[in-house]
Order: C-alpha cells, then structure tokens, then sequence
C-alpha cells in the first residue's frame, strides 16, 4: 500500500490519535509553525475527520456530511474550479474555565470535503440545509441534450447546385 491509502484505515488506532494529538497546536503557533507538510497533514485529517455519504437520484445528486456540533455560520458550501464541491467551516468547543476535562474525544477544530462534480451537474441549482448535525447538500443535474433533429435538404429536379 502507498502512505494514504494505508493511513486512512487506522484513524482509529490509539498510536495514530497520540501522533494527531500531538500535531494538534493552537491556532496561534499553528500560524508561526505551518509549512506545507502540516497543512497537507492538517487537510487529510480534516477530510478524514468528516463523514460522508453521496447519492444519485433520479435528477440530483444528495450529499449527506455528518457535522455533529457544528453551527451554520461556521460551515461554508463553495464550488472550486466548476467541477469541486468543497464542504468546509470549523467547529469549536464552548470555553468553560470551570471544567476540567477528563477526556476529549470529540473533533473540534477545522472540517473540510471535497467531492468532485460531474460534467452534467447544474452549478446554478444548488441548495444545502442544516438539519439535526447533518448537511444536506443537493446538485441538480442538467437535463440531457435534446437531440438534433435532421435537417432535410430540398432535391430540385434539373438545374445545377450552382448559382
């Protein structure tokens, strides 16, 4: 297996979340620390991060973007290049100065997919709605071509096709 495709099944796995934890940074030192290695880790985790389903329907494609705890300020629904959906935003834990944590498990912090678009895809008629920590993201599709109808020539008889 090459490095992704190996990576992508052990988000699960206890070393890999220590390694997460620690390449976690405020977003501060994050800004003075951030090269192009980390923000390609810090975007493969994000995407990883947020789960997806993706449906056809007869005229559409659904997307379905699990974003438990996520408000709808803070997620933005973009098309890159007239062929990328990307889902982004970020969530944020409520400061309680009071609390101390015995365990954090919940993902906070930045979000983001990308799913590509197909050529038949209406960039005009997308809508999205936030329900119960869920996006839902519908594209209408284009209706196919009608298609050309035949174009018939009139035969003269006698005479030339010239002039």
């Amino acid at each position: 297996m090459r490095g992704m495709e190996f990576m992508m099944g052990m988000e699960n796995d206890p070393l890999i979340a220590t390694i997460h934890h620690l390449m976690d940074f405020p977003e501060e030192v994050e800004k003075v620390v951030s090269t192009p290695a980390r923000a390609y880790v810090r975007d493969r985790k994000a995407m990883a991060s947020t789960p997806a389903d993706v449906k056809e329907v007869p005229g559409a494609l659904v997307f379905e973007i699990d974003m438990p705890g996520a408000k709808t300020g803070e997620i933005k629904v973009q098309v890159e290049d007239d062929h990328t959906l990307v889902v982004s935003g970020e969530r944020r834990r409520a400061e309680d100065k009071e609390a101390k944590y015995q365990r954090m498990e919940r993902r906070m912090g930045k979000f983001m997919r990308k799913f590509p678009l197909p050529e038949d895809a209406n960039l005009e008629a997308i809508t999205a709605c936030f329900q119960e920590g869920v996006l839902t993201v519908r594209v209408e599709k284009k209706p196919p071509p009608e298609p050309k109808k035949a174009k018939t020539i009139e035969v003269k008889v006698g005479g030339s096709s010239e002039g």
